[in-house]
């Protein structure tokens, strides 16, 4: 947890967002090293009142972090730094949240340190060519850079995981030029469902012009870059979805 801090740097102007602060192991810490606001969001209510006799200035939400607000809670006055503990089952689809947080609305993410499973922290973090790359680290890329920062052993824990944990950090970025990114999501869902298959066979129904796109139709899913994706989305010759 100490290390956790000392990566941040935290600035006593910084405006802090903790998700899941549990018992408050990592907020003991945060809360004299932030100076700006500080919120937080905790689903087990029995945690609640704990936490705000505690940490009387921290602004606790009790709910599913998966049902937060995000756009209402962080306003755009200065940007937010996010930190937690994820828990793993909510990982994948709190990470593809914040990427279309922060592709809607840039600005309002300083950065984010989180602490993952290490499966997880290598499939966001992955490169093409890898084993891990995958959708998950194509989408999230739209939006974030993903650094690994450090593992965590699973007797840190008590009681003590069976898989060790990554710490990682995420820095904004600015959104890659896609024209409709329905399109985007239907041509990376598509080309990572059929992984082992050539990218013509695996897109063969979304009708991309592939002289256009300038990709060979011969690769396979795993070792497209992320502005290959890109170029294949805007790309496609028909489009059925909704352009509104």
């Amino acid at each position: 947890m100490e290390r956790i801090v000392q990566v941040m740097g935290l600035a006593p102007t910084d405006r802090l967002f903790e998700i899941g602060p549990g018992h408050g192991a990592l907020t003991e810490l945060l809360v004299p090293a932030v100076g700006g606001a500080y919120a937080a969001v905790e689903i087990d209510r029995d945690l609640v009142p704990f936490l705000r006799a505690s940490y009387p200035d921290v602004t606790l939400y009790n709910m599913d972090v998966l049902t937060l607000p995000w756009q209402d809670l962080l306003t755009d006055q200065a940007p937010w730094r996010l930190v937690g503990n994820l828990p793993y089952n909510i990982s994948s689809p709190l990470m593809l949240q914040l990427a279309s947080l922060q592709r809607t609305q840039p600005g309002l993410i300083q950065d984010a340190f989180f602490m993952l499973q290490k499966e997880m922290a290598q499939r966001i973090a992955a490169q093409p060519g890898t084993k891990t790359w995958g959708r998950l680290g194509v989408m999230l890329g739209t939006a974030f850079a993903v650094e690994l920062l450090f593992d965590v052993p699973p007797d840190a824990f008590d009681p003590p995981p069976r898989v060790m944990s990554s710490v990682v950090r995420l820095a904004p970025i600015a959104p890659p030029p896609i024209a409709i990114f329905a399109d985007f999501e239907r041509v990376v869902a598509a080309a990572f469902n059929a992984r082992r298959k050539r990218l013509g066979n695996a897109l063969k129904a979304l009708e991309v012009d592939w002289q256009a796109a300038d990709v060979d139709p011969d690769l396979r899913a795993d070792v497209v870059s992320l502005e290959n994706f890109v170029s294949l989305a805007n790309a496609i010759r028909t489009n059925p979805v909704d352009q509104r």
